[in-house]
């Protein structure tokens, strides 16, 4: 969340470890690349066009021009559509200059600042009808807001889409739309005379305002996404779904609306780490290792049910109906990285990057075209992506988290230089205000090979802090809802210029204390083998069940490449799993082959078995081929098998 801003004054971000921001990370990896050229030629220039063909920057334009006779219909959160896809476009500015690119947003720009009324409120589905309002306006300003007109929700995303912008490109016009609008609901809430006590119905502002802080370094925004915290829990509104039905700091388990959640819990991150208020770090902590222990699914998603889009029960965790939202996953990312940021261990990044490699990019299809809101681990063939959703959020969301992938790949504490994802990449680092730069070459996550380069050193002696994988040390969660099977114990190492690096392994770093030279070369290995897991006993849903796994991926069967009733497959107790190159499937992956057995009826009805191959692809390139059968989970004992009649 590190911003950039021209005052030398810049507020410090309060985490005791800094993020390397986007800006000095240029992603030039083969898997990650193709996900963002994707991104950059089809997903933001498809939110643009669906901006402008649904009539999202009509309203806009309507706004500027208020009328009793116009029509307020979509939703009410669909201002943020557009402010989502300029924050994405914005990451993207960056890394792919682009005038043409710029020249559209401006142009976006002056139709939204055209449309922000002279106080600073900005609300289309209020201000383009004043009359007659979005049904979930409510008849006046901030009536709703704790309930459905997302009033503070729209102001989270103007926030971080300006943020992004005035980052990529030194401009104020989007940032100033958003600091007349963020005060305005200063003035309008808190609690002296005059003002309303209320807090968002839908949470984002929290983590927006003290980003906002940062920016601008006037304490009245950290101010803001404090007392919205402070409030839940002590206003009219008291329900779990909105997670206010106690005070925040009082919270034990992920309960409610997932996204909401994760929003919350990472804008409780940013306030605990700007005031220092440790009751938010324990509410979290206390919080993570309940959904990490209970309520995380093994392809990284969170929220369990379509009622509320929400968390389920302890251990409740189906497969065929499960939400597991694409907001979802990339909230919990918000969340594990904040985590890290704040307690400089791996396991959260163990967590981020299983969300990342699994239940985040399953949402959007390998050429950036189409969309999936729900990420489940079983189908039947029900389950299609969309080229686009009526309630755009998660299309545009992807928009925005997938260019800022290389704000996630390394961090920095004093003298200790965290290298956290593995991809090719070029960075540039601040050490101990000293500059280093890096490079990083590997084939990750397809080997478990990768090559580290020093290219320059100013900075002298510091550390480097190697994760290492938890999937790497017989850990795939860092808690005992899932464990491994195959009773394999793959191993790792690292190397300098040839050389056994030593080092000491501190909160799951392999750290290495030295006088870095330029043309150091720092060579990683992880032992990249294909393993099985099972669920803790509690999880109903995987039962009988194993998945298989190959270094941060899980993989799934589906019907393409089997062709037979996934159900009635039954994995053998030691299965011979063959690893295959497949350059030209799904573009580029590798599968696993594994030994199984197909049971059914004979002709005179009694149970008969066929051995079989079983291929089975990464989860998040699954749905490219069209619908049919789709398994994470898979029978290993014979009471979850439905033999094929």
């Amino acid at each position: 969340m590190t911003a950039v801003c021209a005052a030398s004054s810049r507020p410090a971000h309060g985490y005791p470890i800094d993020p390397v921001p986007f800006t000095s990370v240029r992603v030039t990896d083969g898997f990650w690349w193709q996900r963002l050229k994707a991104s950059r030629e089809v997903t933001i220039p498809l939110a643009f066009s669906k901006c402008e063909e649904s009539g999202r920057y009509r309203n806009f334009v309507n706004a500027a021009n208020p009328s009793d006779t116009i029509a307020v219909g979509g939703f009410s959160f669909d201002d943020t559509d557009v402010y989502k896809t300029i924050e994405g476009a914005s990451y993207l500015l960056q890394t792919y200059p682009d005038k043409k690119l710029e020249h559209y947003i401006d142009s976006i720009l002056v139709i939204v600042a055209a449309a922000q009324e002279p106080d600073g409120y900005l609300y289309t589905s209020r201000t383009m009808n004043p009359e007659h309002p979005h049904k979930w306006a409510g008849s006046k300003r901030w009536e709703k807001v704790e309930e459905l007109s997302h009033e503070f929700y729209n102001l989270g995303h103007m926030v971080d889409g300006a943020v992004a912008h005035y980052q990529a490109t030194g401009k104020r016009n989007f940032l100033d739309i958003a600091v007349r609008y963020a005060d305005c609901v200063c003035r309008a809430i808190g609690d002296k005379p005059g003002q309303l006590t209320l807090v968002p119905g839908h949470q984002i502002a929290e983590m927006a305002l003290a980003r906002l802080y940062l920016v601008t370094g006037d304490r009245k925004y950290l101010d803001q996404a404090a007392f919205f915290l402070d409030k839940r829990g002590r206003t009219s509104r008291r329900d779990a779904y909105s997670q206010a039905h106690k005070p925040v700091t009082e919270q034990d388990e992920a309960v409610g609306h997932a996204v909401r959640a994760a929003y919350m819990y990472a804008g409780m991150a940013d306030v605990a780490a700007l005031t220092g208020d440790s009751a938010y770090i324990k509410a979290i902590d206390r919080i993570w290792n309940n959904i990490v222990g209970m309520k995380y699914y093994i392809t990284g998603g969170i929220g369990a049910t379509a009622d509320g889009e929400a968390f389920g029960a302890n251990f409740e965790l189906p497969n065929m109906s499960a939400y597991c939202e694409t907001c979802a996953a990339i909230g919990n990312v918000y969340v594990n990285h904040r985590l890290f940021l704040l307690h400089g261990e791996s396991k959260y990044y163990d967590v981020l990057e299983r969300t990342l490699y699994n239940g985040l990019i399953s949402g959007v299809s390998l050429d950036g075209g189409s969309f999936f809101y729900p990420n489940p681990l079983e189908s039947a063939g029900q389950h299609q992506r969309a080229p686009w959703f009526g309630c755009a959020c998660c299309p545009s969301n992807i928009c925005r988290f997938i260019p800022s992938l290389p704000g996630y790949v390394y961090a920095v504490r004093d003298r200790d230089v965290y290298v956290n994802l593995f991809m090719s990449n070029t960075a540039r680092l601040d050490v101990a205000g000293k500059r280093l730069d890096l490079s990083q070459n590997t084939a990750y996550p397809w080997n478990g090979d990768i090559s580290l380069s020093v290219d320059s050193n100013k900075a002298g002696r510091f550390r480097m802090m190697i994760r290492i994988p938890g999937w790497v040390v017989n850990r795939p969660v860092p808690s005992d809802l899932y464990a491994y099977t195959d009773g394999k114990n793959p191993s790792w190492h690292v190397k300098i210029n040839g050389r056994n690096a030593g080092g000491e392994l501190e909160n799951g770093y392999l750290a290495i204390d030295r006088n870095w030279k330029k043309g150091d070369r720092v060579e990683i290995h992880f032992d990249m083998e294909p393993r099985t897991v099972k669920a803790d006993s509690h999880v109903v849903a995987d039962s009988g069940r194993i998945c298989l796994e190959r270094g941060p991926l899980v993989y799934c069967a589906e019907w393409p490449d089997n062709k037979f009733n996934l159900p009635s497959v039954l994995l053998n107790r030691h299965p011979e799993i063959r690893v295959e190159n497949a350059p030209g499937q799904l573009c580029g992956i590798v599968r696993l082959v594994a030994d199984a057995q197909k049971l059914g009826y004979g002709a005179d009805g009694r149970l008969v078995s066929e051995d079989i191959s079983l291929t089975l692809i990464p989860y998040y390139a699954w749905a490219h081929r069209g619908p049919g059968q789709m398994a994470v989970w898979l029978p290993q004992s014979l009471n979850a098998v439905i033999p094929e009649q």
